[in-house]
């Protein structure tokens, strides 16, 4: 006999045949298919709270009875048989149901209700608020469509909630903090309302492929009033600087809670935000940044870049571009919907840049389908494989007016495409995932099979001489120093040879988007047979300072004219100018619940003052202060200051600080520590940094009943994770 509220539980797996149960799951609004009954348990034993994190069921009957046995027997009383307080109904019986979603079922918010029915009569048990439940994708459920092997990398790919974002240069690869805080309070919230904000309907929710497509339009503004506003202008006063942002949690709390779109961000912002949504919601996702990654605005699959007939850069008809860095995401899922071999990794761009099927987004792209050149299949794979693997190709402007191919750089584009890897915390380069070594003859293969369905016929520049070869570099690169470029040349061949050189100097946007050059030197230069020969050019602060902004780069154009053969030598180096780190220091215990102290150390490292500039912090579990002005910092001075923060969660935690001012190239900082419980804590020691990175690698993410995954919804614990 069951007496009283019947409290449904996800465990207890025995049939117990003399009892009739039912249980029906509904989504809000909608009605949605019943969840499958596994089994039933009547136990004299105290009531067990769900779990907070459950799934779609993967039908481990098996791991779920054992797993059910032991909780039983660690629930047990141990008062010699008599019921602890609040156990179970009068009598002593408890009914133990075991419910399992499909795999294939909508991930969303759902209501439980329950009725039972015995010889003692019927009872409905209503739908009660703590009782919503929330669905989510199970990577750790092996039917489920997002499973991935090795479990034990979804410690990094679902469940770290801080990382790393790379951006800079080829050469020059920095780093910044990131607080991804996709498990902080309102964060599931702003996800679900992503959803329903685009009116996905609840039948294809279940579907990571559609789910991962929404995201991609979501994140960005465009279309559909999405969660972040797009902007390269340089010009931030409605807004927010897109270097202050040091995470995810403020920007999507701010977007839930106003419904309008937050002002501003950039590719690592979208991408950052991607990472935190796509995570949240139960997908393997991580970062990606593709260094030299191009911009095809005629799906010709080609990078093309003018010069007139004196080699200087035609910027009006340079409508492709070249990002010194562009940051994306790749989930994990299986492709039903492409032909076998494409599942794994799938690129989701949000950062607005052109549109697919009429809405600003990218993906989700098949990486697989992008290294065999493989256009023809969706979402977008032509303007991915082109970000990756096109070939740069230079025309110059002929005496009839028309162009004519001078010279195709066939490894320029897709360089060092990095990420944090699942094992360590350590950059990894994953470029062999996307193509095939450069100049092999599979990468080959590749790019001619994806030229072929591109807008104009893949050219083939002038056959190579081997007589005149130009590399260009730069000395060290800081900020307020002086600039040192050079362009070495070497005469291969068995005479002489004239050279006709010119530089030209300008500060481009990461975007590739160029300004006009502001230094040009021509050079004569005739090199014996076998001969090497460096022509350098000195720039100083006083005349490239006003011309870089704080996301810029300076680009050095090389081209090389050979009088005796009239071929044409042409390369381009990015130069990003390095600025300082912010440095953090705990100045106390770590406690949870209690405010401990952070100083922030900088040294502004121009010879001129740094205006307007504003501190920023951002930690998954810590309570952070509101974003500080700090007003002008004077050239060459050192600025300290202490800022409190309190931890709400044990544990590693990671804080994030970013430093945004209009002078210099983004400023971050972290600090990894250890939050306790007791009276004592940690003070941010590198033991303690290295205790961090093992708990990243360590937690396997087991969820013990196998399904997909489910947040029961709770109370929430205050505290703010940002500005």
């Amino acid at each position: 006999m069951v007496s009283g509220k019947l409290p449904v539980r996800l465990y207890g797996f025995k049939e117990f045949p003399s009892l009739w149960f039912s249980a029906d799951f509904r989504f809000v609004s909608m009605v949605s298919r019943n969840f499958r009954l596994v089994s039933m348990l009547l136990e004299d034993l105290p009531f067990i709270s769900m779990d907070r994190l459950c799934g779609r069921s993967c039908a481990c009957a098996a791991a779920m009875r054992e797993r059910t046995r032991e909780m039983c027997q660690a629930r047990a009383p141990k008062n010699g048989g008599k019921k602890a307080p609040g156990a179970g109904p009068a009598g002593g019986h408890a009914l133990w149901v075991g419910l399992t979603a499909p795999p294939c079922a909508p991930i969303g918010r759902y209501r439980l209700s329950a009725r039972t029915r015995s010889a003692a009569g019927e009872f409905a048990a209503p739908f009660e608020g703590p009782n919503e439940l929330v669905l989510l994708f199970n990577p750790w459920c092996p039917e489920d469509s997002v499973y991935m092997e090795p479990t034990s990398d979804l410690s990094e790919y679902v469940l770290n909630e801080s990382g790393r974002i790379f951006y800079g240069t080829e050469e020059q690869i920095v780093e910044r903090a990131w607080n991804y805080g996709q498990f902080e309070p309102g964060v599931l919230d702003a996800c679900l309302f992503i959803l329903d904000r685009r009116g996905m309907p609840h039948s294809a929710r279940g579907d990571p492929i559609m789910v991962a497509r929404v995201v991609s339009a979501m994140v960005n503004s465009l279309d559909d009033s999405g969660v972040l506003v797009g902007n390269w202008t340089g010009d931030y006063s409605q807004g927010t600087n897109p270097s202050a942002w040091a995470g995810s949690v403020a920007i999507l709390r701010a977007f839930h809670g106003t419904g309008n779109p937050v002002r501003y961000g950039q590719c690592w912002v979208f991408a950052g935000v991607v990472t935190t949504v796509l995570r949240c919601l139960g997908l393997p996702t991580r970062t990606v940044t593709n260094y030299n990654s191009a911009h095809d605005t005629d799906t010709s699959l080609t990078t093309d870049i003018y010069l007139d007939e004196a080699m200087r850069p035609l910027e009006r008809l340079n409508t492709d571009s070249v990002w010194n860095f562009h940051v994306w995401n790749d989930c994990w899922m299986k492709r039903p919907d492409l032909p076998e071999g494409y599942d794994g990794w799938q690129v989701v761009d949000a950062t607005p840049q052109e549109t697919s099927s009429g809405l600003f987004c990218c993906g989700p792209c098949s990486v697989k389908a992008v290294k065999n050149g493989d256009v023809f299949l969706k979402y977008d794979t032509p303007f991915v494989f082109a970000e990756v693997n096109s070939d740069k190709v230079y025309w110059q402007r002929q005496p009839h007016g028309g162009f004519a191919v001078v010279h195709v750089e066939e490894n320029a584009i897709g360089r060092r495409i990095s990420t944090v890897g699942a094992r360590s915390a350590a950059r990894v380069d994953i470029t062999d995932q996307y193509k095939y070594p450069e100049g092999s003859e599979e990468e080959r293969r590749a790019v001619s099979a994806a030229t072929a369905h591109g807008s104009r016929p893949r050219r083939q520049g002038p056959a190579s001489s081997g007589d005149v070869t130009l590399s260009v570099g730069a000395g060290p690169a800081v900020a307020g120093a002086e600039l040192e470029l050079w362009a070495a040349l070497a005469n291969g061949a068995a005479e002489p040879r004239t050279l006709r050189l010119r530089f030209s100097l300008c500060a481009v946007r990461y975007t590739g988007v160029a300004g006009a050059a502001f230094r040009q030197e021509q050079h004569r230069r005739t090199l014996p047979p076998g001969q090497e020969e460096t022509v350098r050019m000195t720039v100083p602060y006083a005349e490239y300072g006003p011309q870089v902004g704080e996301q810029d780069a300076l680009k050095l154009t090389v081209a090389v004219a050979v009088q005796e053969s009239g071929r044409v030598v042409a390369k381009e180096l990015l130069v990003r100018l390095q600025a300082p780190e912010l440095g953090l220091t705990l100045l106390g215990p770590a406690v949870v619940g209690r405010a401990v102290a952070v100083q922030v150390v900088f040294q502004n490292p121009l010879p001129a003052p740094l205006p307007a500039a504003s501190l920023r912090m951002e930690g998954a579990g810590i309570a952070c202060p509101k974003p500080l002005a700090l007003g002008s910092v004077g050239a060459g001075q050192t600025l300290r200051l202490s800022q409190s923060v309190t931890p709400l969660r044990a544990g590693q935690r990671r804080l994030v600080a970013t430093l945004e001012s209009g002078a210099l190239p983004p400023l971050s900082g972290c600090l990894q520590f250890r939050a306790l419980t007791g009276s004592t804590g940690s003070t941010g020691s590198a033991e303690d940094a290295a205790g961090s990175a093992e708990s990243h690698t360590g937690n396997t993410g087991s969820t013990g009943n196998g399904g997909r995954r489910l947040r029961r919804r709770r109370g929430r614990p205050g505290g703010s994770t940002g500005g």
